[in-house]
């Protein structure tokens, strides 16, 4: 069974690449072909497909077929919960206790 780390980890994942990055910057101009992405990217297919393997996994990019053709674009909720999830791991819990030492 998959744990809410193991889950929030894949969405970290996405940004912890700079190829990634890249993509991610080309996404925000709208939605692309694989093609395209090839191109401006100046990588391999196996390349860009590994990276879009995980960025989709993370629920960051959302792909979609068209005939042969693969198309990628941001996914708005996905990235809303990037942000949210961001916020709330650097976010001090209310109920913080402070730490106990043992003597």
């Amino acid at each position: 069974m998959e744990t809410e780390n193991t889950k929030n980890a894949r969405v970290f994942k996405a940004f912890c690449d700079e190829k990634r990055l890249a993509i991610l910057e080309l996404l925000r101009s709208g939605e692309k072909c694989a093609c395209v992405l090839i191109e401006q990217m100046d990588i391999g297919q196996s390349s860009l497909s590994y990276h879009m393997k995980i960025l989709c996994e993370s629920g960051i990019v959302e792909s979609r077929q068209e005939g042969k053709w693969t198309y990628y674009r941001l996914s708005e909720s996905g990235s809303r919960h990037a942000e949210e999830l961001l916020v709330k791991i650097t976010t001090p819990s209310v109920e913080q206790q402070p730490d106990q030492c043992c003597i």
